[in-house]
């Protein structure tokens, strides 16, 4: 009963940890059309931000208290202001070449990585996180590391936001329209550009709040951590239905179980395997994934 709670518990937090880079990628995709490659560029600049910042690079930031608070906010800044500057310099004058989109934010993934491995080494760092969340606490018999209830209360909070964002506010509902029908919106005098750039912006910090405390789940950060992380975030996204936040939350759930109990239960490495085959069977059963719908 102990490894079931305890594989439940870390399935949930993988999950989680997908989810806060899949519903960046789902939101962007899904609003503006664009095939995001760069978005695990994104996941590393918050991820070394963080690092930095809890390092003791920044004053009042460090490894414990609300010095890593403050950390896990400048990271996650940080990769915002990357994002709303990667749509305003080389996305917006993209936007009716989505050939060019992908190849540019391709090379944009490619590029950060290496830029981060430049800076600080290829090798991995290691995470300054509190000690407070570097424990266990005991749960039916299992000693379930105390981070992964972190990763799954923030993911809660972001899918939470990016619903009421997009039902309940002037620019989310801006936003549905603009890709409905753009140039009636644009013919109402809204700018639709500054909502676009607003969304890229969220969907970036959301992806920079992954990577931030992706730190805390693997307990170290390396440049090629977003690009690994981005594969399974697009297999999430494919599951869950093009565009749709909440089909991204009920497939990481799925993914992150899935992965996490095949590693356990057969050889390593056949939890990877395991999301492929899942992702198969529920294409052919649901060709537009679970939901198929926005939001």
């Amino acid at each position: 009963m102990s490894v079931i709670v305890l594989l439940t518990l870390t399935g949930l937090g993988l999950g989680a940890l997908y989810f806060l880079v899949a519903s960046g990628l789902s939101l962007i995709f899904g609003l503006m059309d664009v095939l995001n490659f760069a978005h695990g560029a994104l996941l590393s600049i918050g991820a070394y931000g963080t690092w930095w910042a809890a390092s003791g690079n920044l004053p009042g930031a460090g490894p414990g208290g609300f010095g890593f608070v403050l950390a896990v906010a400048f990271g996650t800044a940080v990769g915002t202001v990357a994002a709303a500057l990667l749509e305003l310099a080389l996305i917006r004058p993209l936007y009716a070449r989505p050939r060019e989109q992908i190849l540019a934010t391709v090379g944009i993934s490619l590029a950060v990585p290496a830029l981060l491995a430049a800076i600080w080494g290829a090798d991995a760092r290691t995470f300054p996180g509190p000690k407070a969340l570097s424990g266990t606490f005991g749960l039916l018999g299992a000693d379930v590391p105390v981070n992964r209830l972190v990763l799954i209360g923030a993911a809660l909070l972001v899918l939470a936001a990016l619903k009421l964002f997009l039902r309940y506010t002037r620019y989310g509902l801006v936003v549905r329209a603009g890709v409905e029908d753009r140039a009636m919106v644009t013919a109402l005098g809204i700018d639709v550009r500054k909502a676009f750039t607003l969304v890229f912006a969220i969907g970036g910090a959301a992806a920079a709040l992954g990577g931030a405390l992706g730190g805390l789940y693997f307990g170290s950060v390396d440049p090629g951590q977003g690009t690994s992380l981005l594969i399974f975030a697009f297999v999430v996204v494919v599951m869950g239905g093009m565009g749709s936040v909440t089909g991204a939350a009920l497939a990481s759930v799925g993914v992150g179980l899935v992965q996490q109990f095949a590693n356990y239960y057969t050889t390593a490495g056949l939890g990877d395997l395991s999301v492929v085959v899942l992702l198969a069977a529920l294409l052919l059963l649901r060709p537009r994934g679970l939901t198929g719908r926005l939001a």
